[in-house]
C-alpha cells in the first residue's frame, strides 16, 4: 500500500458540527490528562540521583544514573503495547472511556512507587520490583497517549488543529514539567538534605495521585469525541467495518509502511524532548553542578518555554503544512542542539546557565509540536487511537532510550555533553529524512 494511501471514512463528506463547550472540554481533558501523564513521569527524572542510589546502587556514579534511565527506558518500551489495548478499546468504545481507565492506573501506579522498599532494606529484590511496577505503569502510560492524542485534535475546527497539536503535545508536557518542579521545589523545602533521601522521594511520588483525581473531575464535562461518534452512528462501509473489529491487525497489514515512517518523525521529536527536557536535570546536576534552588528555577521557566515553543511550531504547520516544518525543525536542531550543548557545559553565571539551557529546551519540544495533528491525519477514524498510539510511542520509545545510550556511551561525566551533540546530529539527520519521505497531511483528518 502506498505511503500516502487512506481509508476513506463516512464522514469525509461532511464535518460533524461541534460546539463552543465541547472544543473546551475536550481540550481541557486532553491537555491535563496528558499533562498529569507527564508529570508522573517527570517525577522520576527530577529524583533520579535519589532513585540510583536506593534501587541501583554503584561505585560509577555514571552506571548509577545509566540504571534508573534505563528503568525509564522500560516504561516506554512498554507504551506501544498500552496503546495497542487501550488504542484498540478508544476506537471500538470510544475516546472518553479508555482515557478515564488509563488516567486512574497511571496515578495509582505512579503513588505505588512511594511504598517500595529499598535495596539497603531489601536487597537487590528491590530493584526488580522497582522496573516490574515501571512495566505496569508504561501500559497505562501508553493508553492515555492513544486517548488524549485523538479527542481533543478530532473536537477541534480545522483551522486551530495545529495549534491544538502544539497545544497537547507541548502544553501537556510543559505542564507536566511545570507541576513536578513546584512540586520538587516544595518537597525539597520541606524535606531537605537527608530527609529529602529518607521521605522527600516517596512524597513525591504520592502526589501521582492528585492528577488521576483532578482528570475524574474534568471528564465528567467530556463529550465523546464527535467525529467517532459520527462514524459509530452512521452506516459504515465494509472496509471501515472489518477495520473497526480489528484495529490493531487493520493496522500492520494495511498501515505498515506509514507506521514505519511515522516512527521516523516520532522518533525525531521523542529524542529532542527526552535529550533536552528530560536530561536537563541530570545536566545541571552533575555538570553544571547547581544548587536545588537554582535547579527548580530553571526547570520552571523550561516547563513555561516547552509550552511556548510547543504553540509556535505547532501553529506555524498550519501555516506552511506538516512536511515544510518538520524539515525546517529538523535543520534548526541539527546545528543549533550541538552548540547550545557544549555552551552550556562551559555556562558559568546564572544568566548563561539559564539562557542555554532554555535555547535548549525551545529547540528540542519543537521537533514534536505537530507531530500529533500529523499522525492523527494519517489515520482514518476507525483506526485513528490505535494508529496515532502506536506511531507515537514506538517513536517516543526510542527517544526514550537516548539518555540510557549518552550516559553509558559517555564513560564519564565530563564526556556527556559531547556525547549529546553526535547523538542530536545522528537524531535530527534521520528526522530530516522522514520529513523528506513523507506526504503533506494537512487537511487530511476528517
Amino acid at each position: 500500500m502506498s505511503d500516502t494511501a487512506r481509508v476513506p471514512s463516512v464522514t469525509d463528506a461532511q464535518e460533524p458540527q461541534v460546539n463552543n463547550r465541547q472544543v473546551v472540554s475536550a481540550t481541557a481533558a486532553s491537555l491535563l490528562g496528558w499533562s498529569f501523564d507527564l508529570y508522573d513521569l517527570f517525577i522520576l527524572l527530577y529524583v533520579t540521583p535519589t532513585i540510583g542510589v536506593l534501587f541501583f546502587p554503584s561505585t560509577n556514579p555514571t552506571l548509577s544514573l545509566a540504571a534508573v534511565y534505563a528503568s525509564f527506558a522500560v516504561t516506554l518500551l512498554m507504551r506501544p503495547l498500552g496503546s495497542a489495548i487501550f488504542g484498540s478499546y478508544a476506537d471500538r468504545n470510544g475516546r472518553k472511556k479508555a482515557m478515564t481507565v488509563a488516567i486512574i492506573g497511571v496515578g495509582v501506579s505512579t503513588a505505588v512507587f512511594g511504598l517500595l522498599p529499598t535495596v539497603p532494606q531489601i536487597g537487590f529484590i528491590a530493584a526488580i520490583i522497582f522496573i516490574l511496577l515501571r512495566l505496569v505503569q508504561g501500559i497505562f502510560v501508553g493508553g492515555v497517549v492513544a486517548s488524549t492524542h485523538t479527542i481533543g485534535t478530532e473536537s477541534a475546527p480545522p483551522k486551530w488543529r495545529g495549534l491544538m497539536s502544539g497545544l497537547i503535545g507541548g502544553g501537556g508536557a510543559g505542564l507536566g514539567a511545570l507541576f513536578a518542579s513546584i512540586v520538587f521545589t516544595v518537597v525539597s523545602a520541606l524535606f531537605p538534605g537527608q530527609a529529602f533521601e529518607d521521605w522527600g522521594w516517596r512524597v513525591m511520588f504520592f502526589t501521582g495521585i492528585i492528577g488521576a483525581i483532578a482528570c475524574l473531575f474534568v471528564f465528567r464535562t467530556l463529550e465523546e469525541s464527535p467525529l467517532w461518534a459520527e462514524t459509530r452512528k452512521e452506516e459504515k462501509q465494509k472496509e471501515d467495518t472489518a477495520i473497526q473489529q480489528t484495529p490493531v491487525k487493520a493496522l500492520f497489514t494495511k498501515y505498515g509502511r506509514i507506521l514505519l515512517v511515522n516512527v521516523m518523525i516520532v522518533l525525531g521529536g521523542g529524542s529532542g524532548y527526552y535529550l533536552t527536557a528530560g536530561f536537563l536535570p541530570t545536566f545541571l546536576e552533575v555538570i553544571n553542578e547547581v544548587e536545588p534552588n537554582m535547579l527548580s528555577g530553571v526547570l520552571i521557566a523550561a516547563s513555561i518555554v516547552t509550552i511556548i515553543s510547543a504553540i509556535i511550531f505547532g501553529q506555524i504547520s498550519e501555516i506552511i503544512g506538516r512536511k515544510k516544518t518538520f524539515l525546517l525543525i529538523g535543520v534548526m536542531n541539527i546545528i543549533g542542539l550541538p552548540y547550545f550543548y557544549l555552551a552550556l557545559a562551559d555556562a558559568t553565571t546564572t544568566f548563561t546557565i539559564y539562557f542555554y539551557a532554555l535555547c535548549l529546551i525551545f529547540l528540542g519540544n519543537a521537533a514534536y509540536a505537530p507531530v500529533l495533528i500529523f499522525l492523527n491525519e494519517r489515520f482514518p477514524t476507525a483506526i485513528r487511537s490505535t494508529g496515532t498510539g502506536l506511531s507515537w510511542n514506538m517513536g517516543f520509545a526510542l527517544g526514550g532510550v537516548m539518555p540510557t545510550f549518552v550516559t553509558l556511551s559517555s564513560g564519564s561525566i565530563d564526556n556527556i555533553p559531547y556525547t549529546l551533540m553526535y547523538f542530536a546530529i545522528g537524531i535530527y539527520l534521520v528526522y530530516i529524512i522522514g520529513g523528506l519521505i513523507i506526504p503533506e497531511t494537512k487537511g487530511n483528518l476528517k
